[in-house]
């Protein structure tokens, strides 16, 4: 019996295939800009963003499967993340999804690490960094702010 086997090259055609229907598959008329099922399913609230997310987790696991870093799959989770989050933001995370393209930025990071893990592995690692210190940053804000107007607050009781 035959068995047929994928190869590796022709799966990441695959993948980029469907970046292309997830991000870019649809031309908005009479503008160079498009937009992807992706986009179609972030109008949905709520489930359509937990839906794209979940199909768009496939190309993670498939990067995965191809052997790429812990470090770049991390970034792979948080770009879906990032596209979850605002996403389901009404309108903005609409908009959001014409310029985002998350699926399309994690095929590209599969296709980079294939090419230049070393490279792509820094350079991952920095913008992770960026991004923690970014979110411990705003929780610390929102950790003063709340303080500052639980003390004010506090002395309008006294």
């Amino acid at each position: 019996m035959k068995t047929s086997r994928i190869s590796p090259a022709s799966k990441l055609e695959a993948l980029d295939k469907l970046a292309w229907y997830l991000d870019s598959s649809i031309r908005i008329p009479g503008t160079k800009w498009s937009v992807g099922f992706d986009g179609l399913l972030g109008l949905i609230p709520v489930i359509g963003d937990l839906t794209s997310g979940l199909i768009s987790s496939y190309i993670v696991l498939q990067g995965a499967q191809r052997g790429v870093s812990l470090t770049v799959i991390v970034k792979m989770l948080l770009n879906i993340g990032l596209d979850i989050a605002i996403g389901a933001i009404p309108i903005v995370g609409d908009i959001f999804d014409f310029f985002f393209k998350a699926n399309y930025r994690n095929v590209q990071l599969i296709h980079s690490y294939e090419h230049n893990p070393k490279k792509t592995n820094y350079k991952n690692r920095f913008s992770i960094a960026i991004f923690l210190i970014t979110i411990i940053s705003f929780i610390a804000f929102i950790f003063w702010l709340t303080l500052l107007i639980l003390s004010n607050l506090l002395m309008l009781l006294v």
